[in-house]
């Protein structure tokens, strides 16, 4: 039996106009394998005492990642420019960013707040068309919508480090070998099972969900004496690499919806660094990703850190909380507790 194709054989194949891009990405996330693995022994972990383009605290492995990633990427010819969640504005490549076709957005390390805990954390990318190759990229240049994209994909540096990525022929997995230095494909043509018993949401903003979402989780948490006749299992790991390559290995529903707590913020996660690359991989994975109401592939980027809600996963349960959105009552008929909570004791 012939061995698996490496990364750069399969692009070769499959994807040879993107291999120098993706190669560039899979090498900087290969560091960044290797930082992450020796962690305080490389001085990676803790806060960095500094605060990125959103305000958030960053954390000495957030800042170690977009370093490797930066330089990856500025060493390689095809790149016109990158931006990362890191930094307010994007970054036109010194050398080719007159003559690259391709622009690349990146969330370095998603899940930095699991470092301390050494719980699964990841790199999130994207790869977009240059479209006007003989200027300089600037944030315009990047404010494309999720249907554009050419490749996406993201790393997750958990127990194996792996890869999964979509150039639009499907969704593929690469493992990588630390004593090759090489990334083995592992896994073709994912697929997100269509119906799931599993979701994944923050269930401590419950009071904070619109209606529609209120009675979905009320509903699955009803079990087999609700409306949906069966039990549900709630996951939250509060990282979107690890609830993604989880819903990817068995199906399920993952929801960070807009919540009524700032009406100006209609969500948590960025459009261009998190929501539209998983997007781009649950819609050739069979899967489903919408705002609520929107499919996120059509969402147009305002500005550059623009945030959107994101709900997405096996296809039939996005497709129930899409006509929950729809349903003009919006009527919660299950609470989660009922009229008691874990700590009032029932009515004698």
């Amino acid at each position: 039996m012939n061995p698996p194709p490496d990364l750069a054989a399969w692009l070769a194949e499959r994807a040879p106009s993107l291999a120098p891009v993706l190669l560039a990405i899979a090498s900087a996330c290969a560091e960044i394998a290797r930082i992450a693995r020796r962690g305080e022994l490389a001085a990676a972990h803790g806060a960095a005492g500094s605060a990125n383009a959103s305000g958030e605290a960053q954390q000495r492995l957030d800042l170690l990642a977009d370093a490797c990633l930066s330089q990856a990427l500025a060493a390689c010819p095809q790149v016109a420019g990158w931006a990362s969640e890191e930094h307010a504005e994007p970054i036109a490549s010194a050398t080719h960013a007159c003559r690259g076709d391709c622009l690349v957005v990146f969330d370095p390390l998603d899940g930095s707040s699991n470092i301390e805990s050494n719980i699964s954390v990841g790199t999130i990318f994207s790869v977009l068309p240059h479209v006007l190759r003989s200027a300089a990229p600037t944030t315009a240049s990047f404010l494309q919508p999720g249907w554009r994209q050419l490749a996406a994909g993201y790393v997750v540096y958990g127990p194996a480090t792996v890869l999964v990525l979509a150039t639009g022929q499907g969704v593929s997995r690469f493992t990588f070998d630390p004593q090759t230095g090489a990334w083995w494909l592992t896994g073709e043509g994912l697929q997100v099972p269509a119906a799931t018993s599993e979701f994944a949401i923050n269930a401590s903003n419950q009071r904070h969900w619109e209606k529609p979402v209120q009675r979905y989780v009320a509903e699955c948490v009803a079990g087999e004496a609700g409306p949906r006749g069966r039990d549900f299992n709630m996951r939250w790991v509060a990282s979107l690499v690890a609830e993604v390559h989880r819903i990817l290995s068995r199906g399920g529903v993952f929801l960070y919806p807009r919540d009524g707590r700032l009406p100006l913020k209609p969500g948590r996660l960025r459009l261009l660094y998190e929501a539209a690359p998983m997007a781009w991989l649950m819609q050739q994975a069979g899967g489903a990703a919408v705002t609520g109401t929107t499919a996120l592939l059509e969402v147009v980027p305002d500005v550059l850190h623009q945030r959107v809600p994101v709900i997405l996963g096996s296809r039939e349960e996005v497709e129930r909380i899409v006509r929950y959105h729809a349903d003009p009552n919006e009527n919660v008929t299950w609470q989660l507790f009922k009229h008691r909570s874990l700590f009032i004791q029932p009515h004698a």
